[in-house]
């Protein structure tokens, strides 16, 4: 069971790493294409920037490529081991879990990559941040 203060609630939620009160994303829904990437800047609860410098998010594309290899290798184990299919297809089932997956691989990416560099706060509500 996910609860708040687990690193994984903020991962799988895409939640404020440091309250974990609100979605960092404008739009929750990961297949909304035109919107993927579009973050708010701060939390509106607990003013916690999500963008630490310029460019912050551009080492979420190394977690990216490995989650992209995770996907890839589960994809050919369910298709080539436990259907039984060939080489062929199985290829062709990973290029579709990869194209199918991809909003939900790159919101992951970002949401590991920035909980790698912020910790949940229990005491949060206690701490003032000048705007």
């Amino acid at each position: 069971m996910l609860k708040k203060g687990s690193r994984l609630y903020s991962i799988l939620t895409g939640s404020c790493p440091k309250c974990h009160e609100e979605s960092m994303y404008v739009d929750k829904n990961p297949y909304n294409i035109t919107k993927i990437y579009e973050m708010h800047d701060t939390c509106s609860h607990c003013k916690t920037r999500y963008k630490i410098e310029p460019s912050f998010f551009y080492g979420a594309m190394y977690v990216s490529y490995g989650l992209g290899i995770a996907f890839a290798v589960a994809a050919f184990i369910i298709s080539f081991v436990f259907i039984g299919t060939n080489l062929k297809v199985a290829f062709i089932a990973i290029i579709g879990t990869l194209v199918l997956f991809m909003p939900i691989i790159m919101r992951l990416s970002r949401n590991i990559w920035i909980n790698f560099f912020m910790n949940y706060d229990k005491n949060w509500k206690n701490i003032k941040k000048e705007d």
